[in-house]
């Protein structure tokens, strides 16, 4: 054994010297018998060396091999009276169940060790660290003591921790206490067991033969201990029992006693499959001096094992409730994680009493923990112990809401930490807290508040502020929670066991008073739960869109994004609906804010995992409606809600399968319509091109009526942003290449990696090369380059500048953005999208990425240059209208259904965003023609009238007769793919939630008047009338067609007869209606 040793004798010599003693071992404690040791010892007796030692005594070697062994036979003596001393000691002091769960070799170390330092005469303080030949690692840290709060403090010195790229997970904790108090040792497992091909029979032979009496009914209802015995339950049986023990490491199974084993497993069958916890708390039996102790186990699916010990830990710790032994295991549980098994034996201290009000409060803490952010933890635990967890968390969410809105006052003064510490000052926390339970009354469950009685309070409270409060960031900040409490309709608060904390607020809350006017969403749902906020913010009651997660690198720039996230959120929502206009769904979008910074990849990926099972399964607390929520969510919305997600930045498919099944377990109406883009029910968006495929409609359009350019027959040259391997860039290029062949020359193509430029355009063969390969533009063949191209790279500094500036300097007729980051082309640089003459690089921008020009820059290149710009809401929103499909494949279809039929279903879908893109394009050009104005000021405009017709038809038929909205129905089947609606639409009322049905018949209404008689039609009728106008045009289209299909019948000269159709399919019901 090799020993480094920095002692301190007492408390009087600790100058310089190192309270802990470190004993690092090779493996399992290596004993003397270590070939290391006898090799060490026999360098030191040997007597032929000629190195002169400082206390030999040089002249005689006879003198240097007496004092030698007269050194070791002292100190040898000395040791073995030590540890004739502490054996007998150790022995009676340590509780029993440490000789049975810790294996013997360990338990000689421990003894060794403790004899060397006892007989050095010091604290009882000491780390020891084992390294197993499987790899796992072994901390044994033993203390002086049994105070309350001693682990609590261990834990916190432990190492590991999942920030660390040579993390390990705690895999399995060991707590015991000496039975005088003298002593606490405690080990800390890091690694996994690993797993060999062993007889779980035989490991387990003492759990299946007690489980066996235990189904049989031979056990008597109390053990030898008095506790009693477990019931007979199917979990017990044989099959089960080895199906579960072959999850388990064969150290826990042998170490558990077997009705300790059952308790266990029935607490894992609990969770098993979720992110739950369950918690069981027991009366301990075994005590023989009749104090107040207690067994609590806990079984938390998929969490971090440390951080689960640690934070129930200091939970106990605030009730009083020492922990005078622990045990930590984890199981599998096959695709859904580890579920990680906790066991405590506690015992109240400090006056504390373990009543059954005091165990239904630790319990339903205990459920919280593992959801809380850090600041909640901290407040609650640290800085206000007495607020208790509840009230924390909503202190610590109303931090959150308050930061978008109020650092657009001022940025400094209302950053997240400065607001946060504010209100949790010691001069403003019982303002803060008497807020919170304004918050807590009204939406308990029990008896909430009236609007009446929430006003009341709400008056007195500003009262008391105005009177106490002197600092006017504080005031500012106290008067804003007041405004979040009334301006919250639903909560979660009360429901016991959700993942996070989620508030359904009425929008208005989040407008500051600063900012310009502008349209206020439908609704805004708030989420805040362990490292991470989250906004889902929506345009109308039925929306869809994108769940995005933001992880910032750094501290200052996760404060910039907590800033701006609210508005980031708010700008995409907005895009969206003007993107939804000819969907049933109006435009949302969720963005999530997620704090991972520093963590390795693994801990990383852990934690955006999680984030968005909390945010998903938060929202559904506030928007299914079954006996949970009925009883637990007090409701001032007034109305169901129904919202659909889809995957973003950095979401998964695991994630997209996760949401979907949990939406089916709480009960959502529609499930597997609740997120869009699940693997194999889905419509894979970059393998069937479909937001490319409208880009190109409206390519197609543009070039026609902006430069006069038939593309089917004349070339035309265009350059790209976004790579070959992207999803809009790359299937562009497919198209390009399929509709036009030789007539279109890509000249220029940029991505994340380079980019390659060829005035005669880059080569078919390898751009699809690239494209069916996967690979970047950096991957370009130079070779078939023609005169005067080039490939950069951005492995040079000239490479990176060529790249910056290619979608400026390259001369085409078109550009499509169709990748790049947003507001690449802004207010600052538009400029240099200009030749030295003014004119534009190209007169024609078809915007296939999101946000790559800004409004302004828009706008400015129309007026300087001329330049035509076909705006994103328009240009690729045929992603978006595949998305809607999905929802209703999801609900008209099962999975079967689809996938059987899929490929039908798919090349219907296609020709539906064709037509879509076509009606819009044409729409746009003929408006431009005839009004004027820049061409995304009209894009917005034709978005702003269809969905105003959608609004204002909605709510026209909530008032409608079932028979009457019957009447409408075909304007949803006329929507749906042909496959589908033959196969499911005589179920429609059964599978699709009628508020679906109303928007859906509403925005195909609404669509197919614009697009038929223009925005001005729209746009100049009296709102009031705008409903009854649009009813009283189908009809008249319906008569338009019966004249149609008469007037095909007569008999008469085919001009003529021509003629007259055109005339009655351009203006005949907008005629018959007589509005012009």
């Amino acid at each position: 054994m090799i020993l480094r040793l920095s002692l301190s004798k007492g408390t009087s010599a600790r100058i310089n010297t190192p309270k802990r003693l470190l004993i690092q071992q090779s493996r399992a404690y290596s004993s003397i018998d270590d070939p290391a040791f006898r090799a060490h010892s026999t360098a030191v007796t040997d007597n032929t060396s000629s190195e002169y030692r400082s206390w030999q005594a040089s002249q005689n070697i006879d003198i240097q091999r007496v004092t030698q062994t007269a050194m070791v036979h002292e100190l040898t003596q000395q040791v073995s009276r030590s540890i004739e001393k502490v054996v007998p000691w150790f022995l009676n002091t340590m509780p029993a169940p440490y000789f049975r769960q810790v294996p013997e070799s360990f338990r000689l170390d421990h003894i060794k060790a403790i004899s060397a330092i006892k007989d050095a005469s010091m604290d009882m303080h000491m780390n020891l660290k084992t390294h197993l030949p499987d790899g796992r690692q072994v901390l044994t840290f033993i203390r002086p003591g049994t105070m309350p709060g001693l682990l609590l403090a261990m834990i916190k010195e432990l190492p590991f921790n999942q920030r660390s790229e040579e993390y390990m997970p705690l895999s399995r904790i060991q707590i015991y206490s000496a039975e005088d108090d003298s002593m606490s040792l405690n080990l800390f497992v890091y690694g996994e067991e690993s797993k060999h091909q062993t007889d779980v029979t035989l490991t387990g032979s003492h759990v299946l033969e007690y489980a066996q009496q235990v189904m049989d009914g031979s056990l008597p209802p109390q053990d030898e201990y008095g506790r009693p015995n477990p019931k007979p339950n199917n979990t017990f049986e044989r099959d089960n029992l080895i199906k579960h023990m072959e999850k388990c490491s064969e150290s826990y199974i042998l170490r558990s006693d077997p009705r300790r084993f059952l308790s266990q497993m029935q607490l894992f069958e609990k969770v098993s499959g979720s992110d739950n916890i369950s918690v069981s708390t027991e009366y301990s039996y075994l005590d023989e001096n009749n104090d107040e102790h207690y067994w609590i186990d806990i079984a938390l699916a998929n969490t971090l094992p440390h951080y689960a010990l640690e934070q129930t830990t200091k939970l106990l710790f605030l009730h009083s409730f020492d922990v005078m032994r622990a045990h930590l295991d984890n199981v599998s549980d096959g695709d859904n994680g580890t579920i990680t098994l906790l066991r405590m034996l506690v015992t109240p201290v400090n006056g504390a009493k373990g009543n059954e009000a005091t165990f239904n409060l630790l319990h339903q803490e205990l459920k919280r923990c593992k959801w809380l952010n850090d600041s909640t933890m901290e407040l609650v635990f640290e800085t206000h112990p007495w607020l208790g967890v509840r009230r924390g968390e909503i202190i610590t969410a109303m931090a959150s809401i308050m930061h978008p809105i109020m650092s657009k006052q001022n940025a400094i003064a209302f950053s997240k930490g400065n607001i946060l510490e504010t209100i949790t000052k010691d001069r403003y926390i019982k303002h803060a807290a008497a807020i919170v339970d304004l918050f807590l009354d009204r939406f308990n469950p029990k008896g909430p508040l009236s609007d009446e009685e929430l006003e009341a309070k709400s008056k007195e409270l500003l009262s008391v502020i105005d009177n106490d409060v002197e600092d006017t960031s504080a005031q500012a900040l106290l008067t804003k929670m007041i405004d979040i409490v009334k301006h919250t309709l639903r909560t979660n608060i009360y429901m016991n066991n959700r993942y996070a904390l989620g508030l359904r607020l009425d929008p208005r809350i989040m407008s500051s008073e600063d900012e310009a006017p502008r349209e206020t969403p439908y609704g805004v749902i708030f989420v805040h739960g362990r490292r991470f906020d989250g906004y889902h913010t929506r345009f109308r009651d039925i929306a869809r869109g994108g769940m995005r997660l933001v992880t910032p690198a750094s501290p200052e720039q996760y404060a910039l994004e907590s800033a701006h996230q609210y508005e980031e959120c708010y700008g995409l929502a907005f895009a969206q609906q003007l993107k939804n206009k000819d969907i049933p769904e109006g435009g949302s979008k969720a963005v999530v804010l997620i704090d991972n910074i520093g963590m390795s990849g693994t801990g990383k990926d852990f934690v955006m995992r999680k984030s968005v099972k909390a945010f998903t399964d938060t929202i559904l607390d506030l928007i299914v409606d079954t006996e949970e929520t009925r009883e637990e969510v007090v409701d001032f919305v007034g109305k169901k809600e129904v919202l659909y997600l889809g995957p973003d930045e950095q979401v998964t498919p695991e994630d997209i399968n996760w949401v979907i099944k949990r939406a089916e377990q709480r009960g959502y109406d529609t499930p597997a319509a609740f997120m869009s883009s699940k693997p194999r029910a889905g419509i894979n968006h970059k393998e069937y091109g479909v937001t490319s495929e409208g880009v190109n409609v409206y390519l197609d359009v543009a070039l026609r009526h902006v430069l006069n350019i038939d593309p089917k027959q004349e070339s035309f040259t265009i350059k790209i942003t976004g790579g070959p391997d992207g999803d809009v860039a790359g299937n562009e290029l497919k198209i390009l290449a399929r509709e036009y062949g030789d007539n279109a020359k890509v000249v220029g193509i940029a991505d994340g990696t380079g980019c390659a430029e060829d005035p005669n355009g880059l080569a078919w063969d390898e751009l699809l090369r690239l494209v069916n390969d996967n690979l970047p533009i950096d991957q370009f063949n130079p070779s078939k380059l023609g005169e005067g191209g080039a490939v950069h790279t951005v492995n040079t500094e000239e490479g990176v500048k060529a790249r910056n500036s290619m979608h400026n300097r390259v001369q085409a007729d078109a550009f499509v953005p169709a990748g790049g980051r947003p507001n690449t082309i802004n207010i600052h640089n538009y400029k240099h999208f200009l030749n030295s003459d003014g004119s534009p690089s190209s007169p024609l921008i078809v915007e296939g990425a999101n946000l790559f020009v800004t409004d302004e820059a828009r706008q400015l290149l129309f007026e300087e240059a001329g330049v035509v710009i076909v705006k994103d809401s328009s240009a690729n929103k045929c992603g978006v209208i595949t998305s809607s499909y999905e929802i209703c494949a999801a609900m008209m279809l099962s999975e079967e259904e689809f996938f059987e039929n899929k490929d039908q279903i798919v090349s219907e879908v296609l020709n539906k965003l064709h037509n879509y893109a076509q009606l819009e394009a044409e729409l746009l050009f003929r408006e431009f023609k005839t009004y004027g104005g820049s061409l995304p000021e009209l894009s917005k405009v034709v978005s702003d009238a269809v969905n105003a017709a959608t609004d204002a038809l909605s709510i026209a038929l909530e008032s409608f007769s079932a028979e009457d909205k019957e009447k409408l129905l075909p304007l949803f089947r006329v929507h749906l793919p042909k496959t589908m609606a033959d196969m499911s639409f005589d179920k429609v009322h059964e599978r699709v939630p009628a508020q679906y049905i109303s928007n859906a018949i509403a925005s195909c209404l609404a669509s197919k008047m614009v697009y038929k008689e223009g925005t001005k039609f729209v746009n100049t009728l009296p709102k009031d009338k705008l409903a009854s106008v649009a009813l009283r045009y189908v009809e008249a289209e319906h008569q338009i067609v019966m004249l149609k299909n008469a007037l095909e019948e007569t008999e008469m000269p085919e001009k003529e007869k021509e003629s007259i159709l055109k005339l009655l399919e351009a203006g005949g019901a907008r005629t018959a209606l007589g509005v012009f």
